[in-house]
């Protein structure tokens, strides 16, 4: 058994000696001579190949890190390590981030990352609510609010959050002042933010989904599911569509600006017990009380895994491994063959009688969070985070003045709710090309009149000798061009009744299109 660490050093990220010097992306020869024909098809052709070799080196020069994973030796399996065993081969940063909360009196716990990782907020279900700087472990505030909390989220960063306490949900400052009470939600069981729209979304216990602007303040949509309670919700990262559980094993997928849900889809036989999107947005996992593990293509809404169990919480992390606890049990699941094929990674069990709540990975770092009944703990979960962080992106590092801009910037980059849409791509893409407008009856006729006059007025009297110019030769010539110039326009009409009497027949049930009136 071994654990494969990063390496930060210097020295593996050096480039050897012949490599120091600037790379040459484009090679131009004779650039003195006259530019011929052809050469810009030559230059284009030359740059995507220096291109194509200088990949696998910016990568190794941008990308430094690498991500760790574990390694069983022998017959050893990976599943069978027990956290002890990690923390005494990794380093003494990584091993902080290896420890266990026990409040007992404020349980059941869930929590919720930032975007960068840096900052976790916690909720008891006794009315605690605190947030940790995970980067010096160090507790910057904590508060009672003296009644239930069902569930807290992360605004666009740490500087605000929600929570949802028994009546209302409530916003808070970093300082733990109350800011607003959002009283139109009502009694919430789960809140979701949308980072890209600054839209606050909750489902509260009568069934009704609710989208707020956390920047104007306005009440972006307000709609009735139809399925009653549900206290599983989930936002899609890809599209930001809004994905709900409900008691009938069925799921609905909403936006904020349909009334109707997008997507119906039956996936269990119970009620649904939890849900989880991949980063990709292709990929989901469900689990209900049937007892089984669903994973699924929305590309085709087609399973393509189903694995026996039950799980409570469910989440994915940046590198695609899946966490799925029920009771006191904890087990990750991985897919390391590119198959889409889970298996067991590894396997952890907290304190007997310690039920947990939710499961969640922490952004850029191999940790795992769990709330439970009993607190919170953290877990080493080897190759579950990205370890190149983009600083434009989620910057775990950054200081007040960078949050400022960034927040300013995403302002600015703030996306209309009319785009949340299944699929993103299609926005601004082209229009396809409107059909013609069929012409109306006048129309074809005025057409027909003036093809009729073309041909009548086409046809050349030639002057010939006595008995070969007879009016009846010249009339009969006259109705052939006639006749000539009408065809088309008899042709189409008679292929419209047709297709217009298939669709007639089409329309009608199987079983009483044999009584249709056939003509011949």
């Amino acid at each position: 058994m071994g654990v494969r660490k990063e390496d930060d050093t210097s020295a593996k990220i050096m480039a050897p000696k012949e490599q120091r010097r600037a790379p040459q992306c484009l090679e131009v020869r004779g650039a003195h001579t006259a530019p011929q024909r052809g050469d810009s098809l030559l230059l284009e052709k030359n740059y995507m190949e220096n291109l194509q070799k200088l990949l696998p080196r910016l990568k190794k020069w941008l990308m430094p890190s690498e991500g760790g994973y574990l390694e069983a030796e022998g017959i050893e399996k990976t599943w069978r390590i027990k956290q002890e065993a990690i923390a005494r081969e990794v380093d003494i940063l990584s091993r902080k981030n290896q420890y266990d909360i026990v409040l007992p009196e404020l349980g059941p716990y869930t929590m919720d990352f930032t975007s960068s990782g840096r900052y976790m907020a916690v909720a008891g279900r006794k009315g605690h609510l605190a947030i940790i700087d995970m980067k010096s472990m160090g507790l910057i505030k904590e508060f009672q609010v003296r009644e239930t909390v069902r569930d807290v989220v992360f605004l666009h960063n740490e500087q605000f959050f929600a929570a949802a306490q028994k009546k209302y949900p409530y916003i808070y400052n970093r300082d733990g002042t109350e800011l607003h009470c959002l009283k139109e939600h009502g009694a919430i069981m789960k809140l979701q933010f949308l980072t890209n729209h600054f839209l606050l979304a909750s489902v509260n216990k009568f069934g009704q989904l609710h989208y707020q602007d956390v920047t104007t303040g306005q009440m972006v949509g307000n709609y009735r599911t139809g399925h009653g309670r549900s206290d599983v919700m989930q936002v899609n990262p890809f599209n930001g569509v809004v994905a709900l559980g409900h008691s009938n094993g069925s799921l609905s997928m909403w936006k904020p600006t349909s009334s109707a849900p997008l997507i119906k889809m039956l996936c269990h036989h119970g009620p649904v017990s939890a849900l989880a999107f991949h980063s990709n947005g292709h990929l989901m996992a469900t689990a209900g009380m049937d007892r089984k593990i669903k994973l699924w293509d929305l590309r085709k809404f087609k399973v393509l895994q189903t694995i026996t169990g039950h799980a409570k919480t469910l989440d994915f992390s940046q590198k695609g491994l899946l966490a799925a606890s029920t009771g006191s049990f904890v087990q990750i699941l991985g897919d390391f063959s590119g198959s889409q094929n889970y298996s067991c990674y590894m396997n952890h069990s907290i304190v007997k009688g310690y039920q947990v709540r939710k499961v969640l990975f922490r952004p850029y770092e191999d940790v795992l969070g769990i709330g439970h009944s009993m607190g919170w703990s953290s877990i080493l979960i080897p190759g579950s985070g990205e370890p190149n962080f983009d600083s434009w992106v989620a910057n775990p590092f950054e200081t007040s003045k960078q949050r400022r801009e960034k927040e300013v910037r995403s302002l600015l980059d703030k996306l209309p709710p009319e785009t949340v849409i299944l699929d993103p791509r299609k926005i601004g893409t082209m229009r396809p090309m409107r059909k013609k407008e069929k012409p109306s009856k006048q129309e074809r006729e005025a057409e027909m009149d003036a093809a009729v006059a073309d041909a009548k007025n086409s046809i050349t009297r030639k002057k010939k000798t006595k008995g070969r110019n007879k009016p009846s030769k010249r009339s009969k010539k006259v109705q052939e061009a006639v006749e000539r110039a009408k065809r088309p326009f008899l042709e189409e009409e008679s292929s419209q009744k047709k297709k217009q009497k298939i669709s007639e027949q089409s329309e009608l049930p199987k079983s009483l299109q044999r009584f249709v009136r056939k003509t011949a």
